[in-house]
């Protein structure tokens, strides 16, 4: 029985890029930034699968025989956007980054949407998710009005109070959005951010949910789909994906949340691929420039990793990684342009595989249509043989 478990650690880049200087990330790496700040990282499985060989990281040493197979990607597309990484780990490589809107959203266009949600709205601008509705919390449970606002990525994101607005309509205002953000205006996601709490003490619930485009074009989720293999997905990875291609999907609120679905899903022992996405580091400390914490999240991390290598089966292949960076100790709050590490083991995968430096994403998930027999994807270059026992 074939099987694969992908598990995305959203935001948790290995150092900059070579083009890092054209996003503002020069100096990002967010595990060795990380791993400086806190004075070392205490990450022993992380390290006994060679994370410490891939780059420096204090703490976390490198091996001579390493476990696992390692390695790292660098990021074809243009962008450090949460779609475009996990497109392109699908097999989607893009030529034109998502557009960003850095002075805000076109009047015109709010104005229509104001109409078509029947509430006007707040906000506009470029901002923190946490900071704008301490600023803007009081204004809205007072009108109404949604806070809509914007980052350095491509995202349209509206924020309410649960009770001001019910998460179903909330949910209803963004699939609007979603439908009208299009052409020059068609942004990566749509997330709803909805909170609770009062004046002085706003806080954001774990009820997001994501709209994103649909992929262009097949993806590898599309393809281990089509081969009647399940494609079993945890968290995000349904929103980011638009639903497609996805045969079962289980939402997570959290890190642990997210490993105990995975380990839910392994139980099953269903062939094909299970892919997870664990969003705290990105959501929760990296944008909020919450260094102990994200330190604590992967140490954290490292601890549920026993449990996933203990339930792996016999042709069973678990590959970490991450999508982007996001990288806690910079002054800037958004995701940093950077290489994502490569980490994988399994009971008929070879230890001790320098896999170097990858060119794309796509690399990784044309290893996994090879592995699991599907038709080729259309970006990347498979390395299964440079690791795989038959």
């Amino acid at each position: 029985m074939k099987r694969v478990i992908l598990i995305i650690l959203d935001s948790v880049g290995i150092g900059e890029m070579p083009d890092a200087h054209l996003y503002g990330d020069e100096g990002s790496n967010t595990l060795g930034n990380t791993a400086k700040a806190m004075g070392g990282l205490n990450l022993p499985n992380l390290k006994n699968l060679g994370l410490g060989n891939i780059a420096p990281i204090q703490g976390v040493e490198p091996l001579s025989h390493p476990q696992g197979v390692f390695g790292k990607m660098a990021e074809k597309s243009p962008g450090k956007d949460t779609t475009t990484g996990h497109w392109e780990i699908a097999g989607i490589v893009l030529e034109q980054p998502f557009p960003t809107f850095p002075q805000g959203f076109p009047e015109d266009f709010l104005r229509e949407f104001e109409k078509r949600i029947g509430r006007e709205v707040m906000g506009n601008e470029v901002a923190s998710g946490t900071e704008i509705i301490q600023r803007l919390g009081e204004e809205h449970t007072r009108t109404g009005r949604p806070i809509v606002y914007t980052s350095a990525d491509s995202v349209f994101q509206i924020a309410a109070h649960q009770e001001v607005i019910p998460l179903t309509e909330l949910y209803k205002i963004c699939e609007i959005a979603r439908e009208m953000l299009d052409g020059d205006l068609r942004v990566g996601r749509v997330i709803a951010r909805p909170f609770l709490g009062i004046e002085g003490d706003f806080y954001r619930t774990t009820n997001r949910q994501d709209y994103a485009v649909e992929p262009p074009s097949k993806t590898l989720l599309d393809m281990v789909q089509e081969k009647g293999l399940g494609v079993m997905a945890v968290g995000k990875i349904k929103d980011i994906y638009a639903s497609r291609g996805i045969t079962d999907h289980l939402p997570s609120k959290g890190n642990e949340d997210g490993v105990n679905k995975t380990l839910e899903f392994m139980r099953r022992k269903e062939p094909g691929l299970i892919m997870t996405n664990l969003v705290d580091f990105d959501m929760l400390y990296g944008h909020r420039n919450d260094v102990e914490n994200y330190a604590k999240a992967l140490e954290e991390f490292d601890e549920m990793l026993l449990e996933i290598m203990d339930l792996l089966e016999e042709e069973d292949i678990l590959i970490l990684t991450a999508d982007h960076g996001c990288d806690p100790t910079t002054v800037s709050t958004d995701h940093s342009r950077e290489y994502v590490p490569l980490l994988i083991c399994g009971k008929k995968v070879q230890e001790g595989v320098n896999l170097g430096t990858r060119s794309s994403f796509a690399d990784l998930g044309a290893t996994i249509a090879e592995y699991l027999g599907t038709e080729p994807l259309e970006h990347g270059e498979s390395f299964l043989r440079s690791f795989y026992l038959e």
